[in-house]
């Protein structure tokens, strides 16, 4: 193995340890020596590779992002029929919230931080969106409400439970294999909730 492969497995490393902690156990303060112990590397890799702690969770950060944008992606992008199309974004976020489930509570707490956030969708695709939700609601599919009612249910339907995850576990009494599988059946409930037929 040459010493550039090995420098950057151990650069990948580093970022998927971190990553780990960050989003599937939650840990958004772990220090420079945790991410590092959890590795198995020496602390002063993670500043010879990222310069930082800081920058580290900004490319971790802008990783996120781009796993938020490539959600976006599906619905704004797609010729699909509007229901089906809803349903692979449904999918799509509970697989990343299956597979990430801190992902969203990091990004908001990033955000309430000050960290840069880059918006996933640009006014004219949101626009479009409303378009057609509005369209839906012609057709009888969903009930009237203003759009944006309706992009909020669907968000909150989706983020809530991954968002308030330890909470709903100590209070419903849950452990994470259970919860995930809550997680996972969820798809049909909201598309249920969200459309009339």
């Amino acid at each position: 193995m040459s010493n550039q492969t090995k420098k950057d497995q151990t650069q990948e490393l580093i970022k998927e340890t971190a990553k780990n902690l960050f989003f599937v156990k939650g840990k958004f303060d772990a220090t420079t020596q945790e991410i590092a112990d959890e590795a198995g590397v020496n602390r002063t890799l993670i500043n010879y590779y990222f310069r930082s702690r800081d920058n580290l969770i900004q490319i971790i950060f802008d990783e996120a992002q781009k796993v938020e944008h490539e959600k976006s992606e599906i619905i704004m992008n797609s010729d699909l029929p509007f229901k089906e199309k809803i349903g692979q974004f449904i999918e799509g976020s509970l697989s990343t919230s299956l597979q990430y489930p801190y992902l969203e509570t990091y990004i908001v707490s990033q955000i309430n931080k000050g960290n840069c956030h880059k918006k996933d969708i640009e006014e004219d695709e949101l626009k479009k969106l409303y378009q057609e939700v509005e369209a839906e609601m012609e057709l009888g599919n969903i009930e009237k409400m203003a759009p944006i009612q309706f992009v909020l249910n669907m968000i909150s339907l989706l983020v809530f439970p991954s968002a308030v995850r330890p909470l709903l576990m100590e209070n419903l009494m849950i452990d994470e294999v259970t919860f995930d599988k809550i997680i996972s059946e969820r798809k049909d409930i909201i598309l249920n909730i969200l459309f009339k037929n």
